[in-house]
Order: C-alpha cells, then sequence, then structure tokens
C-alpha cells in the first residue's frame, strides 16, 4: 500500500501510542550513525517477523529511545544516500528485497526516519548476509529452526516435472537420446552392465528414474522428448537460447535448442567459442595460454539451467556468449541460503525446485556432481587466477556470468603465490577487486589477514602481500603518499613560482596521488590539504574563490 507523509506521521504516532517494542516494530536512536550490517540483521528479522505473525509490515523507527523519548537522528542525512540504502539492503538478502519505503519526516523539531520493511514471501524465510534473523521479545536473534519450518511449510512444494504427460508414449522419445542417456548411466553407476542387458526401454526409464511406472514424464519429454514432442509441455516452452553478442551488446548470431535436452547440451556447447588465453607472463609465473572455460564449468553452468529453471513461468534458458565473459540465465529465485553457503561450507542445495528432473540428471550424467558444482566452479577459476563466478539473484531469476580472462594482475598474482590462502579469503579478495562493496565484518577478516589497506570503501593490497608478490613499487602507486609529503611539494612549488593556482597545484599533485581514488576524491584532497595549510598559516589565497592564487605566508 501507498503512504504519503502525512499517513507515515500518523503511523509513527499509533507506533509510539502502542507501547513497547514488539516482533514487528523496533525503536533506535541512531542519533549519529547506525551500523550496516546490524541494519540489515533488522531487516531480516523484521520481515521475517511480520511473515510469522500475519503483519502486512514490519517497521523500524530511527531518532526514538525506547522510553518514547525524541532524540532526532542524523542517520545519512543527504536524501539520495538514504535512497541508496534500498539497494545495498538488496544487494544483501534473499531474493533482493528490501525496504517497502524509507520515510525521513521531522516531528516536534526532530529528525525521524521510520522503514517501512515488507514480510518474508510465502514460504520464503529472508536472509541477510546469508543468515536468518528473528526477534526474541526485544532482542535481535538468529531465526530458530522451528520458525524457518514454519515458515517453509507454508508451501508444499510441487514438482512440476514429475507429472505424466497424458497421451505421450515411448514413440515420444528420441532413440538416440535414449541410447546416450543409457551410456551416461553406465558411466555412473560401474557395474550394472550385465543387469542393464535384460532390462527392456521402460524398464532402464524407470530405473534412470525418467518415468514413472512406465508413464511417460515431464522429465522425460524435457531431456529425452523428440524435438516435435515439445507441444505435450504447452504453453512451458522446453528451450535453451544461444545468443553471441560483441563487446557493445551487438547481437550476431544466436540459436534455440529444445529437447532432447540430453543431446541438444553438446550442441549448444559446441558453439561457444571457448579461445585461448594469453597471460601477460611475468618471470615465468604463468603458463603461457589457458582455455578461457573449463568445459566442465560450462557444462555445469547449462545444467544447472535446466535442473532449476522454474518452467511454470514460461520462459526460455539464456546463455549469451561475450568475447570475455559468459551469461546463464534461468527463471526462478536461487532456493539455498546463498551462494556463499553453498561454496564456502560445501553445502548442496537441500530442496530443490524439480527434485524429479534433478533426479533423472544426476542418474544420466548431465549433473556430474551431488550438489557440490557451484563449488567446483569456484574452484576452476581461482586455479587458473580467474575473478570468481557472479551470480545476480534478482527479480525471480538466476544469472551467473564466468568471466574468461584475468580482471586484476595483482589479485592473480596473490593467487598464484599463496596457495594457502581459503576459498573464504579468495571470495573476499574478488570482492575487492570487482570494487564491490564488503561488509564491515568482511573488512575486518581481510585486515587481520593483512591482505588489504586503505579506507573504506577505498582498499587495495597491503604492503605485506605487495612485499611478497613482489608489487612493492605498485603498493606504492596506489597507495599514495604521506600528506607531509604532498605540503612539501606544494611549498617547493610556490617559492620556485611565487604562487600557484588552484589549477597549477591540481597538474602538480594528480599524477602522485593514490591510484585508489577516483577524480572527485583527488579533488577533495588537494582541497583539504590547502585547507589544512591555510589554517595553519603556510599558505594563503590572494585571489577569489573560483580563480585563486596560493602564496606563502612569510
Amino acid at each position: 500500500m501507498e503512504h504519503n507523509q502525512v499517513d507515515v506521521i500518523e503511523i509513527f504516532k499509533r507506533l509510539v501510542r502502542s507501547g513497547s517494542e514488539n516482533e514487528v516494530v523496533e525503536f533506535k536512536q541512531a542519533k549519529n550513525s547506525f551500523d550496516f550490517t546490524k541494519l540489515g540483521r533488522y531487516f531480516s528479522a523484521l520481515s521475517n517477523e511480520a511473515n510469522l505473525n500475519r503483519a502486512p509490515e514490519a517497521y523500524l523507527v530511527f531518532g526514538i529511545a525506547n522510553d518514547k523519548t525524541l532524540v532526532g537522528s542524523n542517520f545519512r542525512k543527504s536524501s539520495q544516500a538514504l535512497h541508496n540504502l534500498k539497494q545495498e539492503i538488496a544487494e544483501k538478502t534473499t531474493d533482493g528485497i528490501t525496504f517497502l519505503e524509507i520515510h525521513p519526516f521531522y516531528h516536534k523539531d526532530k529528525r525521524i526516519i521510520v522503514f517501512r520493511i515488507p514480510p518474508a514471501p510465502v514460504g520464503i524465510p529472508i536472509a541477510f548476509e546469508g543468515h536468518y534473523y528473528a526477534r526474541n521479545n526485544e532482542s535481535l536473534a538468529p531465526l530458530n529452526i522451528e520458525k524457518i519450518e514454519r515458515i517453509r511449510s507454508q508451501v508444499i512444494m510441487h514438482d512440476w516435472t514429475a507429472e505424466i504427460v497424458k497421451g505421450a508414449d515411448l514413440n515420444d522419445l528420441d532413440e538416440q537420446a535414449i541410447e546416450f542417456a543409457k551410456e551416461k548411466f553406465l558411466q555412473k553407476f560401474s557395474g550394472k552392465e550385465k543387469e542393464i542387458e535384460d532390462w527392456d526401454t521402460l524398464t532402464f526409464l524407470n530405473k534412470a528414474k525418467i518415468t514413472r511406472k512406465g508413464k511417460i514424464t515431464r522429465a522425460a519429454i524435457i531431456l529425452l522428448g523428440k524435438p516435435e514432442s515439445e507441444h505435450f509441455l504447452n504453453p512451458v516452452e522446453c528451450k535453451v537460447r544461444w545468443i553471441l553478442r560483441d563487446q557493445e551488446g551487438n547481437q550476431l548470431d544466436y540459436e534455440l535448442f529444445s529437447c532432447p535436452l540430453i543431446l541438444n547440451v553438446n550442441h549448444l556447447y559446441s558453439r561457444i567459442r571457448n579461445l585461448k588465453y594469453r597471460y601477460i607472463r611475468d618471470k615465468s609465473l604463468f603458463p603461457e595460454e589457458v582455455n578461457q572455460y573449463e568445459p566442465f564449468t560450462i557444462r555445469e553452468a547449462i545444467n544447472n539451467c535446466i535442473a532449476h529453471q522454474d518452467y511454470t513461468q514460461g520462459g526460455r534458458i539464456n546463455v549469451v556468449e561475450y568475447p570475455d565473459h559468459l551469461v546463464f540465465t534461468n527463471k526462478g529465485r536461487f532456493l539455498p541460503v546463498s551462494v556463499e553457503e553453498v561454496v564456502i561450507n560445501d553445502a548442496p542445495e537441500e530442496t530443490y525446485r524439480n527434485p524429479f528432473l534433478a533426479t533423472a540428471m544426476f542418474n544420466i550424467g548431465m549433473v556430474d556432481t551431488a550438489g557440490g558444482g557451484i563449488r567446483k566452479m569456484f574452484l576452476n577459476q581461482a586455479q587458473k587466477y580467474f575473478p570468481l563466478p557472479e551470480y545476480n539473484l534478482k527479480n525471480s531469476k538466476v544469472e551467473l556470468s564466468i568471466l574468461g580472462k584475468v580482471l586484476d594482475m595483482n589479485y592473480a598474482e596473490i593467487l598464484a603465490k599463496n596457495k594457502d590462502l581459503s576459498l573464504s579469503d579468495i571470495m573476499l579478495l574478488d570482492k575487492v577487486q570487482k570494487r564491490k562493496r564488503i561488509s564491515n565484518q568482511e573488512i575486518k577478516i581481510l585486515k587481520s589477514n593483512r591482505l588489504i589497506e586503505g579506507r573504506k570503501p577505498n582498499f587495495y593490497l597491503s604492503k605485506q602481500v605487495a612485499q611478497r608478490t613482489g608489487q612493492k613499487a605498485r603498493y606504492s602507486v596506489v597507495k599514495g603518499f604521506d600528506k607531509q609529503y604532498y605540503k612539501d611539494l606544494i611549498v617547493k612549488a610556490i617559492k620556485e613560482h611565487g604562487s600557484m593556482s588552484r589549477s597549477d597545484i591540481d597538474d602538480l599533485l594528480w599524477e602522485k596521488l593514490p591510484n585508489s581514488l577516483n577524480e572527485d576524491q583527488k579533488k577533495n584532497k588537494v582541497m583539504n590539504l590547502l585547507s589544512e595549510m591555510r589554517r595553519k598559516g603556510k599558505i594563503k589565497n590572494i585571489g577569489s574563490m573560483t580563480k585563486s592564487q596560493w602564496v606563502l605566508i612569510s
């Protein structure tokens, strides 16, 4: 529902009159700031409790104490910074769920902020940074198993792929696909060679769990059906679309692949140009060349799309090929708690959208590992010093990007020379090289291991890492010099020239400032240096604000 400003003030007054905090209402003073991670945990907790208490929404209120005293909040005074919080929270939550709205307003001359939080969707508990939270009276607490199951049990999973297809029989399946499935089945279950000789086709399909009691299932049509048998799945499409694009995103070529997917996955794979990638060699640190993509990674990504596609949404699976990366997308939300949970803790999915289809694919070798494929994709990339796979889980779809090149040579060299790094450390370093936001806890981990230095959000390789990897010069360029060095340069230049404009000083310092700073940050650093030198009586401006002329104070 929509709320105008008057409505929100009325909501605020109602929350204050209602008495103490409860499972769906939290008051915080937040006089000047509030920890982002803690804010995200409250979002998760209040969203889950709103679901469990059947509340239309939950509320987090800044600027008020527990005893209802108005204290006012200076949290994110900038409207844009407050608005950005929606996206920042969405990047860390299940399915990108975020605030319904954030309402700042003044009440009795005190700035109040009301955060309106949606209830967790039916059957889907909301996690923040891979962890579920709840309320224990007025305190923040982990979402316990009982509450998780209460939310999950709101929806009884219905496996669309296990349904019997009326009117379909063996004649609607592709004979070549069936024979190929038998070969893969024997590879998966060695020792059944003699046993399978006595099986007729339907017995094999039943044993492989592709059919049910001799009846053709939707999974059987998807994996083994003749192309013309796709009509049995109407209005659902069973298609994988390959698209070739150039660096600017222009479409160069495309092809559609339909049933039987057990064969057509190989045809799709053959369309992808898995070129050789040549490293910039540094004292024989790297091999001369490697494939852009590991064959396992491509096949696992495609097969995961097939196994986890929400076919009831009626969309196609897409494989988009760019010159230096691949993008795989399928419909349906990502069911595990988080990608990190699956990769770091080697925790395969406990719940499958299409368990019948997933089991069949495992039995005929389309899924090579029992739930560990995602972790193996990450390890494959790390072993080549390439960026790790990138997941985008918004808008009820899963988008996976695989980069086929080195993104940052510093990152690559750290991996090459520090074989003892854990996969968790590698994932955090990967975030830094991609300039992604990292949490306070992640910053603490990286700094405690002396892997990064710098101030949030501009981090760079630490001095210790740089010395171990031969990056001493690069470290100095990235970090820059101490403040006194820049001041001495300014004084020396003014002595030589009599005066210096702001433009002159920018030219003097620009290339010597840290590479980790962007254009605006460099301008601010120069301005701060000049302001500090002016306050300490070293220099003064004898020009105007727009046309400055800085001279020494004798």
